[in-house]
């Protein structure tokens, strides 16, 4: 039990880490499975990042029977907590700098020493994976109830490049939901409960749209596509639908003829310049 770590009788593995040390913890824990008759405990020291930290546990740790397995990147204070340890004759394994030392001879470049960077580039992944399944979520007016946790609403004629965009910017970690606006079907009323400021229109020139339309139509194997595609009809419905967004103060961008990529950075720059701190909506 971890509250009598005084007695001498209890032998234990203390993992130092400069990050969370899971690393190392299921290291370690998969090596013990090959000593099944030990009763070891094994305890994480989690964000040891200083001098004065590896001393506090080298004071916890050195009348207990017990060794330390660490992962820091730190280099000085790799050595330090080594050093500490051989004065105090306590065992310690470092799992990080041989590895490290390889690396840099094969690479010709030492390493940035940097605490923490692994978690936060796969925090990073987290969030690109998460904003990417969100736009599949609400991909052409899909669960409108969950709107509010959007990041960037794009509304749009059909056709106009909403879900391209969608996904895009999905990639890129933005949470975006995209809703087709068409002439007299009610938009969903959640719509009206988001911060307007992050609701971008998108406006496309009736030939473009025209020739998006065409082309899907005919990708669909469909003969008629004059009821879809009409130019009068395409034209009428870009009036109506920038006079709606005129009505609800939406911001309007125009994606005719430009890359995604060009859209995707001007929206992007759009709600960061809005929201600066808070562009980004967590969970």
């Amino acid at each position: 039990m971890i509250d009598e770590l005084g007695s001498n009788k209890f032998q234990m593995i203390y993992i130092a880490s400069c990050g969370q040390g899971i690393n190392a913890f299921h290291l370690v824990e998969s090596t013990l499975v090959q000593f099944p008759d030990s009763e070891i405990t094994v305890v994480k020291m989690p964000h040891i990042r200083s001098e004065s930290q590896v001393d506090a546990l080298i004071d916890k740790v050195k009348d207990i029977e017990s060794l330390i397995v660490h992962t820091i990147v730190d280099s000085h204070l790799r050595k330090y907590l080594t050093r500490k340890g051989i004065d105090n004759h306590i065992v310690t394994i470092d799992l990080m700098g041989p590895v490290l030392s390889k690396i840099q001879a094969f690479l010709n470049k030492p390493p940035l020493e940097l605490p923490g960077l692994y978690r936060e580039i796969h925090q990073v992944d987290l969030q690109q994976v998460s904003a990417i399944d969100f736009a599949l979520a609400h991909d052409d007016g899909l669960n409108p109830d969950t709107l509010t946790d959007a990041e960037i609403i794009l509304v749009g004629l059909s056709r106009a490049g909403k879900t391209p965009l969608s996904m895009y910017m999905g990639v890129q970690g933005w949470k975006v939901a995209n809703i087709p606006y068409v002439p007299g079907v009610p938009m969903p009323d959640n719509l009206d409960m988001v911060d307007r400021r992050r609701v971008i229109a998108l406006n496309i020139n009736p030939e473009q749209l025209l020739a998006h339309r065409k082309m899907r139509q005919e990708s669909l194997g469909a003969n008629d596509i004059y009821a879809y595609s009409g130019k009068e009809e395409v034209e009428e419905e870009i009036r109506n639908a920038q006079k709606y967004y005129i009505t609800k103060g939406f911001s309007m961008i125009n994606v005719s003829n430009k890359p995604i990529e060009t859209s995707a950075e001007e929206i992007a720059e759009m709600i960061t310049r809005r929201f600066q701190a808070d562009a980004h909506i967590r969970d």
